[in-house]
Parts: C-alpha cells; sequence; structure tokens
C-alpha cells in the first residue's frame, strides 16, 4: 500500500526538507520527492504543516497507562505501554524491567518472547535493569532483590529469541568474564547503578560495556581525584549515555556540560517512564511502596526519585528548551542515536528509501499529532 505526505516539512535523521512529499510503500520508506511531482489523483495525506520525523526510540521503559512491566509481564501490559507511549511520538520501545526475582524476569522473558514471534509493533527487546546492581547505589530498587550474575542469568539475557537485550549492572560487581561472554552473544550491556571506580570502568569498557543508564543517577559522582562512573562515562569516545530530561534528574546545566564533554551522537534520550505516563491516575505501586507523580516528577514519600514521569516527546522539547540543542539534533538524541546504540540504524531512525516508515507527525511546538509503525497509523 502506498501513501504519500505533503504539505509539511520532513526531517529525515539530518537535514530537514521543505516543499517536498514523503512517499512511503508496503511499510517501508520509498522515497522524498519534490510537492511538484505529487498530482491531484495521488493518494494523499495532509500534513496540515508541521514536521514528520522518524519516530522515536526509547530503550527503558518501566510503563505506562497505568500498568508496569514488573507488575504484570505479559502481551496486555506490552500493548497497553505501547498505545500509551505512541501517543507520544514513541514508535519502538524495550520494557524495561527493574529488579525483582527470578520468576518475574523468566514471565517477562516469554512475554517478550511471544510479542516477538507475533510480530508485536514497537517492541524491539528488552532491557533488564538489575537486579546485577550496587547496593550502595540501588535509587529505588529493592535492595533485598540485587543478587550476584550467576550462569542462569547469563544463559537468559544470552537468548537470541527476544530480539535486543539491554541490561543494566554494576560492573563491579559481575566478573569480567561474565561481561565479556554477554558481550560476545550480542547484549548491549549498560552500567548503572553503580559504585564503580573509573579504573573499573575502564576495565568495564574494556570486557564489553557499552552504555550508561540514566547518567549521573544512581552512580559514582564525577570528582576532583575520583572521576567515578560519571568521569569515566564523559572522557570515553564509544560509549552511549541515556539521560533524563525532566529539570528533575540533573540540572540542565549538568547536562549542557556533558554534552559538550561527549562525541556528538553518544547522548541518548531515555524516559525511564513509570505507570503514570499516559494515565490520570498519577500514583502506582512499586515494592510495596506508594509512588507519587507531581510536576512531571515521580518519587516516594520521602522524595526519593523512582524513574519518571517524562514522555519522549517532552524530552525531545526539553532538549530544545534547557539543553539549547537545534531542533534537528533533539529529534536524533531520540531517534538516530538509540538505533545506533541498539544496532538497527539499518533501517530504523531515519527517512531513507528502504527503511521501517516509522514516523511521528509533530506541531512545530514538537507536540506529536500521530504515529505510523511500519506505514500503519
Amino acid at each position: 500500500m502506498r501513501t504519500i505526505f505533503k504539505n509539511g516539512s520532513i526531517f529525515d535523521g539530518e537535514v530537514t526538507h521543505t516543499d517536498k512529499a514523503l512517499i512511503i510503500d508496503n511499510g517501508s520508506i520509498h522515497s522524498i520527492v519534490p510537492a511538484s511531482h505529487i498530482t491531484q489523483s495521488d493518494d494523499t495525506y495532509d500534513l496540515e504543516g508541521g514536521i514528520i520525523a522518524p519516530g522515536f526510540i526509547d530503550i527503558q521503559v518501566n510503563g505506562g497507562g497505568g500498568v508496569m512491566f514488573n507488575d504484570a509481564p505479559n502481551i496486555a501490559t506490552l500493548r497497553t505501554m505501547i498505545e500509551s507511549h505512541r501517543k507520544f511520538g514513541t514508535t519502538s520501545l524495550f520494557p524495561t524491567l527493574i529488579s525483582t526475582d527470578w520468576a518475574t524476569m523468566l514471565e517477562a522473558a516469554s512475554a517478550i518472547r511471544t510479542a516477538i514471534q507475533e510480530g508485536l509493533p514497537g517492541i524491539c527487546g528488552i532491557h533488564f535493569e538489575g537486579p546485577y546492581l550496587s547496593k550502595a547505589r540501588k535509587g529505588v530498587h529493592d535492595e533485598t532483590i540485587i543478587r550476584p550474575l550467576d550462569e542462569g542469568a547469563v544463559e537468559l539475557l544470552s537468548s537470541q529469541d527476544m530480539g535486543i537485550v539491554i541490561t543494566t549492572i554494576a560492573p563491579e560487581n559481575v566478573p569480567n568474564e561474565a561481561i565479556k561472554t554477554l558481550h560476545r552473544n550480542g547484549v548491549k550491556i549498560c552500567a548503572g547503578h553503580s559504585a564503580a571506580t573509573y579504573e573499573e570502568m575502564q576495565q568495564a569498557f574494556e570486557c564489553g560495556v557499552e552504555g550508561i543508564t540514566h547518567l549521573f543517577n544512581a552512580m559514582s559522582q564525577f570528582e576532583s581525584r575520583s572521576p567515578g562512573v560519571v568521569g569515566a562515562a564523559l572522557e570515553s569516545r564509544n560509549c552511549w549515555c541515556g539521560i533524563i530530561v525532566d529539570g528533575h534528574h540533573a540540572h540542565p546545566a549538568t547536562l549542557r556540560t556533558a554534552l559538550k564533554a561527549k562525541a556528538m551522537g553518544k547522548m541518548i534520550l531515555v524516559t525511564d517512564a513509570m505507570a503514570s505516563v499516559g494515565a490520570t491516575v498519577k500514583r502506582f505501586m512499586l515494592n510495596g511502596e506508594e509512588i507519587f507523580a507531581k510536576d512531571g516528577r515521580c518519587a516516594t514519600a520521602s522524595g526519593t526519585l523512582a524513574g519518571s514521569d517524562l514522555d519522549m516527546a517532552s524530552a525531545v522539547r526539553n532538549t530544545v528548551k534547557m539543553l539549547r540543542q537545534p531542533v534537528g539534533e533533539a529529534l536524533r538524541t531520540a531517534s538516530l542515536y538509540p538505533a545506533q546504540f541498539i544496532g538497527m540504524s539499518d533501517f530504523l531512525g531515519r527517512i531513507s528509501p528502504g527503511y521501517q516508515a516509522d514516523l511521528v507527525h509533530l506541531s512545530n511546538e514538537l507536540v506529536p499529532i500521530n504515529t505510523w509503525i511500519g506505514g500503519k497509523l
């Protein structure tokens, strides 16, 4: 089925086209052509202004639409999460399992396998955030759940039937050989909830750690004599860093400085979204404790941050406003760069011939109007 989009700007992942039309065919990008080439007889979709861009890719999504993946790791929960985040421009996401027991991990893995087998739109894989973390930097993760990584976990994470697998670990608590094995098996390994030293992080990078989960949050900080996880991450030219741009997890000036330190293309917008995103009820339970979402901030009654109430479209707008980034760069941090991190940049993250037609139509104020996954509304 062929659809032509006209009367809007087209951001292809690199540059913005005006006075052009976008043609998609059978769920893939066909071409970008001069608007004058479109005839009245063509089947067209009138954008009526705004910007059409690659759909957003969120590698850290704990919940949405009133549900948490941890609470009910099944297909129904995945569908609710996708529907909720799609309204905010996200066309691909990684359901994220916060540190939990082994039985729930197996249940989540089974749900993702089913989703991949059934071709559930929007699911690229799974993100296991823990439980192989540092108790000293646990955040809201349940300390009683945190445990060493064992052979069974390596086997589960290395499964080849769950799409792309991302895992967040505290590298100081995971043997180097296990990190190497996971890396060889295609797992995207991130350091997070970690008290690692700079030296331990250098070793971890050599063994296969490629990313940092929510830079600055729940990790050893950048100090004059102890660079920690943050210092190692900022110095590295190769690792990707997830950032939560909500004005609560990190000061905008801190993130602006980090952007200047990193090579362009290595910062990725993530939401760390909880059940409250896309939900009318702004409270939910986590590990038996009530979490409150207020003014875009998710926290326990005592004030400890617990994920976020952030959506990707808001993260993009905040990147423009708070971090003073051009619109194109903000859009890339939500699409092209995460596609590169997960190894899918040959068919996601751009509007280019042969790429999957995962698209978001945004107003000039960067508010989502519609999304398409595989060319389907």
